[in-house]
């Protein structure tokens, strides 16, 4: 049987691990030089997956931070998700080619939904949609500018074309340690019929329980950054957390 999976999250700016406050670019805190140790400390924990971002990536539109990334991906015993900056085919299939597990589009499955169906079409379940929702309404571009489309909206639109697996963030949560919008989490997973990915304001294990309870509605893991970098728990607690 299948369980709620945890994604440790390696933020990576500069070719450092760092984290935002609610997405903001001038409210980082560095937590390491070196994104392939912090990686090896979550695999020797436990962690079967890897939720990384290329915050450079995002803000400019193309891969800056992947040698870290496939470095991990091909050294590490571990599953890898990979976003920020992902906009081409050739983006995609770099990725892919060189072991990491699945890619995550977010600003491109806004700005252009058509290429997006197309990718889903190809490459399947190896892509996942992050929805990264202000007030309901989709960010794009490192979050710095907010969309016309509801994430519920493009959800549906995009499950309809094939997607399996969404990571859905509620901004205003984000680097917050305030606890994730479980309600918005559930009614996505419950809107798509899909598998959908919780991310932002995880702050305890009592909040990783509560999401782990919405796994039959389609709440299918978690992923946890601040918490575990300002030591609230570990990554091996997390994922015993999630067995027992």
């Amino acid at each position: 049987m299948s369980t709620f999976t945890i994604y440790p999250a390696i933020d990576m700016r500069g070719g450092k691990c760092v984290r935002l406050f609610k997405g903001d670019y001038n409210q980082e805190t560095v937590y390491g030089d070196s994104p392939f140790e912090m990686a090896k400390s979550f695999v020797d924990q436990g962690a079967e997956w890897i939720h990384m971002v290329d915050l450079d990536g995002a803000k400019e539109g193309r891969g800056v931070n992947h040698e870290h990334v496939v470095k991990i991906a091909k050294e590490l015993q571990v599953n890898v998700q990979i976003g920020g900056g992902i906009r081409t085919e050739e983006d995609i299939a770099y990725y892919l080619e060189n072991g990491v597990k699945r890619v995550i589009l977010g600003s491109v499955a806004v700005s252009n939904v058509e290429f997006t169906k197309e990718m889903l079409k190809k490459y399947g379940s190896a892509i996942a949609i992050g929805l990264d929702a202000k007030d309901g309404m989709v960010a794009t571009h490192g979050w710095l500018e907010t969309s016309k489309v509801t994430a519920i909206e493009l959800g549906k639109t995009l499950a309809e074309a094939g997607a399996e697996v969404f990571i859905f963030t509620d901004i205003a949560t984000d680097g917050t340690l305030s606890g994730p919008n479980v309600e918005a989490t559930e009614l996505l997973a419950k809107e798509t019929g899909k598998s959908v990915i919780a991310s932002g304001g995880i702050s305890s294990l009592e909040d990783i329980t509560d999401l782990s309870k919405l796994y039959a509605s389609g709440v299918s893991g978690s992923i946890v950054g601040k918490a575990i970098y300002s030591n609230r728990f570990t990554v091996a607690e997390a994922l015993a957390c999630v067995k027992a």
